[in-house]
């Protein structure tokens, strides 16, 4: 069965657009990296409003939830059949910020009885829209070109 989530596209126009992306965490992606990263997003709860799900997972995610104004990137589906909708903030995060990830719990390795806590997401970046697009999962780079469309009106 697939799943539907919300997520949130940070960018900063300080002093080029750059756009936040996040790596996921836990051993199926640390040699991974052109094509893994995402944005910050999780599960709509039932009867949950996508964008108060976005806001919620972000804060979830990152600790805060970015101010300004959103702006609809609409949905995409991934390869697994997930669907994703975004939006779009732009939004300064201050320089002293550190990212302290959640954790989740697995049994690792496989068939092996041990469970191993594992960071949701290991790491944040900023990157240009021209990186970013190789860095994040290929069914996401839509959300890129849209944000780029609407930055150039």
């Amino acid at each position: 069965m697939s799943s539907t989530s919300a997520g949130i596209l940070l960018f900063s126009r300080k002093p080029h657009l750059q756009l936040l992306l996040a790596h996921p965490g836990g051993p199926y992606w640390w040699n991974k990296d052109e094509g893994a990263w995402t944005i910050p997003k999780g599960e709509i709860e039932k009867n949950e409003p996508p964008l108060k799900a976005a806001k919620r997972e972000f804060e979830e995610e990152l600790g805060f939830i970015p101010e300004g104004d959103f702006l609809e990137l609409n949905t995409i589906t991934q390869k697994g059949g997930k669907t994703v909708h975004a939006w779009a903030v732009e939004y300064q995060i201050p320089d002293d910020f550190i990212f302290t990830p959640n954790y989740f719990e697995i049994e690792w390795p496989p068939d092996s009885g041990k469970t191993e806590e594992f960071p949701e997401i290991d790491r944040i970046e900023y990157f240009g829209p021209f990186e970013a697009r190789k860095k994040i999962n290929p069914a996401q780079r839509p959300f890129i070109n849209r944000l780029i469309t609407i930055c150039s009106k």
